[in-house]
């Protein structure tokens, strides 16, 4: 529970945002607190290739995700790709940390932190992690903490945000698994499913089968199956058709992209193959799906 200075704190920093850049290395990691207006579109979404993590410490609010409406618990923390279009009905009590992959890769650290094809690259829906009173504070006293780092201008300035970052992404990871993640499954099997969820977002637009990532993985389709029963009770093969119609239903909402390159970019061998694909997923076609946009 946030007491009265908290609160105070809190409105002390409303719309303000701290940032860090390294210009020798490209890095970036910005944290946003309680700004008027905090949103990204698609046009924008690779512009330093920044993940994101927010933490609404308001009431339940609207979370509009890649044209989708959730609710956003109070008190509750979503992790968001670099390529989602993102904005919040009330972006005053949201806090945010954005960050690249030069400032610190997840995948090539990911011994560290384990979130990879978990909280980022996941396959799950959007992931609301709960915070309890107790986690509230710890949030709350490293968010003081980060401020403080961001005023301070000394040379491991750099290496002392990365090291607070690292513990905000344990956090979040180890409460998102203990909330989302089957008892059933043991962490040899949780790397596995990981393991897959990397592997799909590095390739989704080249292998369209189970057996392709069977193979990059070095077990067997039914393995995979197994796996996925006890974790989202997807099979791999719709997981994979997912990312698919997810990809394709962003290109045709923000790009301008036409519905026969988008077939291609996707590794479809023709046009209407992917018209075929996309309707039998969405019972409509690429092309009234895009004009139901407007």
């Amino acid at each position: 529970m946030l007491d009265h200075q908290d609160t105070l704190d809190i409105n002390f920093n409303l719309r303000m945002t701290h940032k860090y850049s390294n210009p020798k290395t490209g890095s970036h990691l910005h944290m946003t607190l309680g700004k008027q207006e905090f949103k990204r579109s698609y046009a924008h979404a690779d512009e330093n290739n920044l993940l994101t993590i927010v933490w609404n410490q308001g009431a339940d609010q609207q979370v509009i995700i890649d044209d989708i409406h959730y609710n956003f618990p109070s008190q509750s923390v979503l992790p968001l790709m670099s390529n989602n279009t993102f904005s919040f009905s009330d972006p005053q009590h949201i806090i945010g940390w954005q960050f690249n992959r030069e400032f610190y890769c997840i995948i090539d650290h990911d011994k560290e932190v384990s979130c990879v094809g978990f909280i980022f690259y996941g396959t799950n829906d959007q992931l609301f992690i709960k915070l309890d009173e107790k986690n509230q504070s710890k949030l709350q006293a490293l968010k003081k903490v980060f401020v403080d780092e961001y005023e301070e201008d000394t040379d491991i300035k750099e290496e002392m945000l990365r090291m607070l970052l690292k513990r905000l992404i344990i956090l979040i990871t180890r409460l998102g698994k203990q909330q989302y993640l089957s008892d059933t499954l043991d962490d040899t099997e949780v790397d596995i499913i990981r393991e897959f969820n990397l592997l799909l977002e590095q390739n989704f637009k080249e292998y369209h089968q189970v057996q392709d990532y069977a193979n990059l993985m070095h077990k067997s389709p039914k393995t995979l199956s197994n796996l996925f029963s006890k974790y989202n009770s997807l099979s791999p093969i719709q997981v994979i058709k997912n990312r698919l119609l997810q990809e394709a239903k962003r290109l045709l909402t923000y790009s301008e992209m036409t519905t026969k390159e988008i077939g291609y970019e996707l590794g479809f061998d023709d046009p209407s193959t992917f018209s075929r694909f996309f309707k039998n997923g969405l019972g409509i076609s690429p092309s009234n799906y895009k004009k139901s946009l407007f």
